[in-house]
């Protein structure tokens, strides 16, 4: 999508020719030099086939047609197996790195709120032998405080070196564990621990404080919790029964000589390394058990396509280690030898909500090369910079937008722009440190216009992938060469995919020009089903004839002639309307998502009504100009609950969604605009920002029955 290049069209045209005679001067010399060539060759080639000739598939990579890629190394066929071969390889390398906290102090804002902020220093690292020696010890004095191997454990924590180190001392010592995300609920936390039958807990001092004393008493298996944070403290209120311990005391018990001394099982390449809990967009969550077998076929398929990853990468980690993107991320760091930095969403940069006005955030401290996101997060990115350029002069705005158009057409062709990147990209980029190589997006579809204004201003390539905690997060990447925007990539190499006919949705293999169906994955990454939950196994997973575990994701996609995959539906999201139109409730909202006026947006459709609703976030700036231009004065929420409001917003989402091609019956007939966005804590969204129907749904009861006329 083009930016508007609002100027004189004399000038226009004085500057579309110097910029001719620029490229005709220097495209010769850059295209031998820089390889441009090769890298449109890669973008354009057949990035996989179908095996069986059958437009259905199944598809794999070109180079896994005769056989799917299990493991990196030959006999790393688990995870502790692969930590020690890193370990060995890079004993001196930095492996984890934790900010030091100079300061903390509460600042007060113009409304009246207090914001805790701080100031950083610099990254203290743990070398990858270090890291080694503290998962074994931590190991050995989890044994030597009764754990058990094939026992389970659980860790309910923050994203931290701690959270790596524990999860390896598990893996070592053959202790299944047990993920929980932060931001679960205290039923849904309580379910998972008493699911498991969980005896041990790794924990922060901040969660076991915030979120698990309150629920203590409900898991009556419990016996040790063990705290992660370096400061002994005492806890008052702990049940009878229950014995807190710090981390580093369990540390020093396991590395006691008659300790790690003990011998221990190691776990087989079957063996479940982790029961991961979906936050799920529906329901109570599931335990998703995965292998270590599972995990190693993931991250050898994610691996594969990110050219020349070596040990001098740095990744920066940020999203929840509870959730299967970032914890795959994470252990395909550590088989290469990269150093992985730690941070948070509020101290990612210089202008992130914790970090104090004039100190440095994360990613300028760290510099990462590679770094994985949310598409929640790089909307956010986006409509952050869009809004910085609409406040900049008018010669620097018309600057950056002749920049942008004339970029995004050499990217299209594969070439590309590197005096543009240093003169006009280079403080975007410097967002994300400036070293930026790889930006890898997952956990939810990124639109087409994030994902190009991303590869523009960001000067990195963004990949999209698809995967799902059930098959490890690995299903497909798109190749760093390919600059086309809203498709997931191909088959990774540990993967096949097949398209299975959905008669209700009307989609089929045999569609023209492309074939289409519910997406099915195949490979040794996919999982070994849900914990204690045999009725679902029997739905979601099916071992075909050659003994290949497959599962049903219940996304609908489509191959493209490259052997590239698009997301185009999702069996639940489709409602049938009153008068039998089928309408996709996630297509709606990812074309109404790139209206700039919209920060979120949840589509509602019942099935015995006519039309469809909506329940929308707005963008805080635009809305209160929107407001100021209306002549609409009172609080946010005063606004946001304004009929007027509302009534101009439903008006410019209609325009923007007949400009997108939506079709009538598509477009939302009312809308309501939510002052609160929705956030994790609030329980609306997973971790990863999908939308929790069903949540939605019962939070906004009254404004439904409100808006299909029942009150």
């Amino acid at each position: 999508m083009k930016l508007k290049e609002d100027m004189n069209p004399l000038l226009l045209q004085v500057f579309r020719s110097v910029v001719w005679v620029y490229s005709v001067i220097t495209f010769i010399p850059w295209y031998f030099f820089s390889g441009a060539g090769t890298n449109l060759d890669r973008a354009r080639r057949i990035k996989a086939r179908t095996v069986s000739g059958h437009p259905a598939g199944p598809y794999r990579a070109i180079n896994s047609q005769q056989k799917l890629v299990a493991w990196l190394h030959p006999g790393v066929d688990t995870l502790d197996k692969m930590f020690e071969h890193a370990a060995v390889r890079f004993p001196q390398r930095d492996c984890l790195g934790t900010r030091v906290v100079l300061s903390e102090e509460d600042e007060l804002q113009p409304n009246g709120k207090v914001f805790k902020k701080v100031i950083l220093g610099n990254y203290n690292w743990l070398s990858y032998a270090e890291a080694y020696e503290a998962a074994k010890c931590f190991g050995s004095g989890l044994a030597a405080l009764g754990q058990r191997p094939q026992c389970n454990i659980a860790i309910f924590c923050e994203t931290r070196a701690e959270w790596i180190v524990a999860a390896q001392a598990c893996f070592m010592y053959n202790f299944p564990l047990v993920t929980l995300y932060a931001t679960l609920g205290p039923t849904a936390i309580a379910h998972g621990l008493n699911e498991t039958e969980v005896t041990h807990i790794i924990t922060s001092k901040d969660l076991l404080q915030s979120r698990l004393k309150a629920i203590l008493c409900d898991v009556p298996r419990l016996q040790y919790i063990i705290v992660v944070d370096s400061k002994p403290t005492s806890w008052p209120d702990i049940p009878r029964g229950i014995m807190v311990l710090n981390m580093d005391a369990v540390k020093e018990m396991g590395s006691r000589p008659d300790n790690i001394a003990v011998d221990h099982r190691q776990p087989q390449s079957s063996d479940i390394a982790v029961i991961m809990y979906t936050s799920g967009s529906t329901g109570i969550p599931k335990g998703v058990m995965i292998s270590h077998g599972n995990i190693i076929a993931g991250i050898t398929g994610m691996a594969e396509r990110i050219p020349d990853l070596n040990e001098t990468d740095t990744y920066i980690g940020y999203l929840p280690l509870a959730h299967v993107l970032e914890l795959s991320a994470e252990l395909v760091c550590i088989s290469h030898g990269c150093r992985i930095g730690y941070s948070s969403p509020q101290t990612l940069a210089d202008q992130s909500t914790k970090i104090k006005k004039g100190s440095k955030g994360d990613t300028s401290v760290l510099k990462p090369t590679l770094m994985a996101a949310v598409p929640e997060i790089m909307d956010r990115i986006y409509k952050n910079v869009m809004t910085k350029v609409e406040e900049m002069s008018k010669l620097q705005k018309t600057l950056f937008v002749l920049a942008y158009n004339y970029k995004m057409e050499q990217i299209s062709k594969g070439y590309s722009t590197p005096l543009c990147d240093s003169l006009v990209f280079k403080r975007v980029r410097a967002l994300l440190g400036g070293n930026t190589r790889v930006l890898l997006s997952g956990g939810a579809p990124l639109s087409a216009a994030t994902q190009r204004f991303m590869n523009i201003c960001l000067c990195c390539p963004v990949g999209q992938g698809y995967g799902l905690t059930e098959t490890c997060g690995a299903g497909t990447i798109s190749e760093v060469w390919d600059y086309s925007t809203g498709r997931v990539g191909a088959p990774l190499v540990c993967s096949e995919i097949t398209l299975k006919d959905w008669e209700e949705g009307g989609y089929y293999s045999t569609d023209k020009p492309n074939p289409r169906g519910e997406i099915l994955i195949g490979g040794p990454n996919v999982t070994m089903g849900y914990y204690k939950n045999d009725a679902k196994n029997r739905e979601d997973f099916y071992v075909d004839e050659n003994g290949q575990r497959w599962f049903c994701t219940g996304d609908i996609g489509e191959f493209h002639p490259d052997g590239c995959l698009k997301i185009i539906d999702r069996k639940k999201d489709l409602v049938k309307l009153q008068a039998g139109e089928y309408v996709s409730l996630g297509k709606v909202e990812a074309v109404l998502k790139n209206c700039p006026l919209i920060d979120n947006i949840c589509a509602y459709a019942n099935s015995d009504q006519s039309y469809v609703i909506s329940f929308v976030v707005p963008n805080h700036k635009q809305l209160m100009a929107l407001a100021e231009q209306m002549q609409v004065r009172g609080t946010w929420e005063e606004i946001c609950n304004n009929s007027q409001m509302e009534k101009e917003v439903l008006r410019i989402i209609t325009e923007a969604a007949i400009s997108a091609k939506l079709e009538r019956f598509e477009i939302p007939k009312k809308i309501r605009l939510s002052s609160e966005p929705w956030t994790p804590e609030t329980g609306l969204v997973t971790d990863a920002f999908k939308l929790k129907r069903k949540e939605l749904k019962t939070h906004y009861q009254e404004d439904i029955e409100r808006m299909y006329g029942g009150k």
